[in-house]
């Protein structure tokens, strides 16, 4: 698991959540956040995490009753944080299916080296990409790496077949541009080398084949801070 994986904060102390934003961005991470347990599944509901950090003392439905709950539908770990340490309380938000339990106050680092941890332990699983992937009226062959309007071919230079290949390798999640600079390496002789700019450009050149509006891009969309990523319907 790398350094990019998306974490889901859920606290009802406002300060809390921006202070475990802030510092889990800095480290790398991509975080969303909530304010209690039916926000969370409001957000879960539409997006996958690969971790949920969550407050046991919540008012309504706590964090321990949350994980009980979310563990009936889903293995996403989940690491609980709250004020009261004794040792029963922990033993019941292990029971109810948290990974991991981490009093307050705690330093940062460990709340650090306790997900890093946490990630570590989750099995790899190997993404299956379908044959073809659908961007409005249009379709991408992933094993062909061609972009198809009905039976015609839609001409694609080598960096952009390229690009468009890296993406459609992880649907729905952001490749940042130092990844596909490194990933396409240099581009074929006559399009020169691969960078940061060169990566810009060639996704506004893909936008302009793929979307009704390059201006608005539903398929290809920019994550800010994190990269591009390719959104099929």
């Amino acid at each position: 698991m790398t350094d990019s994986a998306h974490i889901l904060v859920v606290d009802d102390d406002e300060r809390i959540r921006a202070l475990l934003r802030k510092f889990l961005v800095r480290q790398g991470y991509m975080v969303s956040t909530a304010t209690d347990a039916d926000h969370a599944r409001k957000i879960l509901r539409g997006l996958e995490f690969d971790l949920i950090v969550l407050d046991v003392m919540m008012p309504g439905e706590d964090g321990i009753a949350l994980t009980r709950d979310l563990r009936r539908r889903m293995q996403t770990p989940i690491l609980l944080l709250t004020a009261r340490g004794e040792t029963e309380d922990r033993i019941a938000g292990l029971e109810a299916g948290a990974d991991d339990y981490l009093p307050k106050p705690f330093e940062p680092r460990e709340l650090l080296l306790r997900i890093s941890a946490i990630l570590r332990r989750i099995p790899q699983a190997q993404t299956v990409v379908p044959k073809y992937m659908t961007l409005g009226h249009l379709r991408y062959d992933t094993e062909r790496g061609e972009l198809l309007d009905g039976d015609g071919h839609i001409h694609l230079t080598g960096t952009e077949a390229a690009l468009l290949r890296r993406l459609a390798e992880t649907p729905g999640e952001p490749v940042s541009r130092a990844d596909l600079t490194q990933d396409l390496g240099r581009g074929p002789a006559d399009e020169g080398e691969i960078s940061d700019r060169a990566i810009d450009v060639q996704i506004t050149r893909l936008r302009r084949k793929i979307e009704a509006d390059p201006k608005e891009p539903r398929y290809l969309q920019t994550v800010r801070g994190a990269g591009y990523l390719l959104m099929p319907d």
